[in-house]
């Protein structure tokens, strides 16, 4: 039932903002004790007695600040935070701090001193919650407040809760952290003292992260260009006008954190802008005497990674020069760039000798890296004797060898809820048969193919277990001599993410991989993401395939065998 405004029991009128504390001639004091009279003569009439936060507010020793801080600061609220082992649910029989936690909250408020205060919260550390801290500072301030002579407070005491709060303030919600700095400040804390500061450092932390300055006007090309691919949001949402205007600096205000900065921003980003290119190329020209192994390693990856050689024509002839004075210096660095080169067709026959040396191998053996510098020089290897074949260096001994890609690339398993393989498979499935066709299979010397098929010379699409899938490595120790007249053909999946950003060029990695397996024998079928995009539902696709596969010749079903 409703309560009459004005009976006993009723709610007081809640000061109203810019009120005056006390009329004229009257103390603050005096005025608020006159204002609670009521409130009080109403709890004598349907309570034993008034709460502690009126005994602290009725104090004669607690002061004006003290006084109207207490009154007007709002309730805590018990909140918890974090994640309960209830989850989203509470308990049975009680809300989210039944049971223990609120027993706790009743025995911090009944606390009769502050040794009694603190001793719950260190006995209890289980059952310590964030919304807890307030309620013992309050509890402090009613035992400091309520008698005429409050007993004196242990140093020890107030140090012990401070680290209590210190060491558990970053769990605090922003309201909990906000009602604790208030309390802290009334019970005199000092402003600079670690319980402040803490709290402080706390609220500042959940405060909404400020929005990144736009960059000054003042800045020159190369100071703007650092700045620019420094920040976060630039690296989320790469803008490339942004970017062809600040690489028009001039050369001098340009250094190598500037250059790599970029030259990593491109190969991230697939961005394959020749003028910025073209650049970072001049750039390791001019500064070839200054520039170590290294340093290059990062200059010239976007070329390999943007399949990307440059016009500079002093381009190849630095890096050889390069290589030659740092390739025993940085065995990694040293074979990162040639692995770059590697994807632009440029290999240099001087540092391929050093490279695949027993005196270079030997050294590599006992590094921490030796198995991914042994996986990039079987690469080398096969590059070697694909496309190399005037060379007549040294190579790479059987022993050393390992597959190049055992795994699919990073970027395909980072993808590949978004690729068609799976619905490719399916389609492939229903038009050949599971028998017809190999998924994901790894050919010597290790490239991963998507779908291979066993072709007679007929043009029928033969069961695969039956078939060696197995064209032989190296081509050129059987070249014509084979018995085997089937051909290998593979379908190679050319998803969005395996070409360059904004244009038609395959990354370094897939031109690489295609290129070889042409010419180790295998027959190449691509599938463009847009020829796949285009298809409408499986039997869409199926019939896409069809004619695929028929344009080759091919034949299946019981007309093809």
């Amino acid at each position: 039932m409703r309560r009459p405004r004005g009976e006993p029991g009723s709610r007081a009128p809640r000061p109203t903002e810019g009120a005056t504390c006390a009329g004229p001639g009257e103390s603050c004091e005096k005025a608020w004790a006159g204002r609670l009279k009521p409130l009080v003569q109403g709890h004598a009439a349907g309570s034993p007695a008034p709460n502690s936060m009126l005994r602290v507010l009725l104090s004669a020793q607690a002061s004006s600040a003290r006084l109207s801080g207490l009154l007007l600061l709002p309730p805590v609220q018990p909140c918890c935070l974090g994640p309960s082992k209830w989850g989203d649910h509470w308990p049975p029989g009680g809300g989210p701090h039944a049971g223990p936690v609120q027993g706790l909250q009743r025995l911090l408020e009944q606390a009769r001193s502050p040794g009694e205060l603190l001793r719950w919260l260190g006995q209890n550390p289980t059952k310590v919650r964030a919304h807890h801290y307030p309620v013992a500072l309050r509890r402090l301030s009613q035992l400091l407040g309520s008698l005429p002579q409050p007993p004196p407070v242990e140093q020890a005491t107030l140090q012990d809760l401070s680290q209590l709060i210190i060491r558990n303030c970053p769990s605090f919600d922003i309201h909990t952290i906000h009602v604790c700095l208030h309390l802290a400040a009334l019970l005199g804390f000092p402003s600079d003292g670690p319980l402040m500061c803490a709290l402080e450092q706390e609220r500042r932390f959940r405060l909404p992260p400020k929005p990144p300055p736009p960059l000054p006007s003042i800045l020159r090309g190369g100071q703007r260009l650092e700045a620019a691919l420094s920040c976060p949001r630039f690296q989320r949402r790469p803008q490339q006008h942004l970017i062809r205007s600040l690489a028009e600096a001039r050369p001098e205000e340009l250094t190598p954190h500037v250059m790599v900065l970029l030259a990593q921003h491109l190969a991230r980003h697939r961005l394959r802008e020749p003028q910025l290119l073209e650049a970072i190329a001049h750039f390791l020209v001019v500064q070839e005497a200054q520039l170590n192994s290294k340093v290059v390693q990062k200059l010239v990856l976007p070329f390999g990674r943007l399949n990307y050689v440059p016009l500079e024509q002093q381009f190849m002839p630095c890096l050889e020069r390069i290589l030659a004075r740092e390739a025993g210096v940085a065995p990694l660095a040293t074979v990162n760039i040639l692995m770059s080169l590697c994807q632009l067709q440029c290999l240099p026959f001087q540092a391929l000798h050093f490279v695949f040396s027993p005196g270079f191998i030997n050294h590599i053996s006992g590094t921490p890296h030796a198995l991914i510098v042994r996986r990039y020089l079987s690469l080398l290897d096969t590059a070697v004797e694909l496309e190399l074949p005037g060379y007549r260096g040294a190579r790479l001994p059987r022993r050393q060898q390992v597959p190049i890609f055992p795994q699919p690339l990073t970027t395909d398993r980072a993808r590949c809820k978004y690729s068609h393989k799976d619905i490719v498979a399916e389609g492939l499935r229903q038009l050949l048969g599971e028998e017809k066709y190999r998924q994901d299979l790894t050919v010597p010397p290790g490239y991963s193919t998507d779908f291979l098929l066993c072709v007679s010379s007929c043009g029928s699409v033969l069961p695969v277990r039956a078939q060696d899938p197995f064209l032989p490595y190296p081509p050129r120790s059987c070249p014509h001599a084979t018995r085997d007249p089937a051909q290998r053909v593979v379908l190679m999946l050319r998803e969005r993410w395996h070409f360059c950003r904004d244009g038609r060029v395959l990354l370094g990695s897939r031109a690489l991989r295609e290129r070889h397996l042409g010419l180790m024998g295998y027959q190449l079928l691509p599938l463009p993401f847009e020829e796949l995009e285009s298809q409408r539902g499986l039997p869409q696709l199926k019939s896409y395939l069809r004619q695929k596969l028929q344009a080759l010749g091919l034949r299946w079903g019981p007309e093809g065998g």
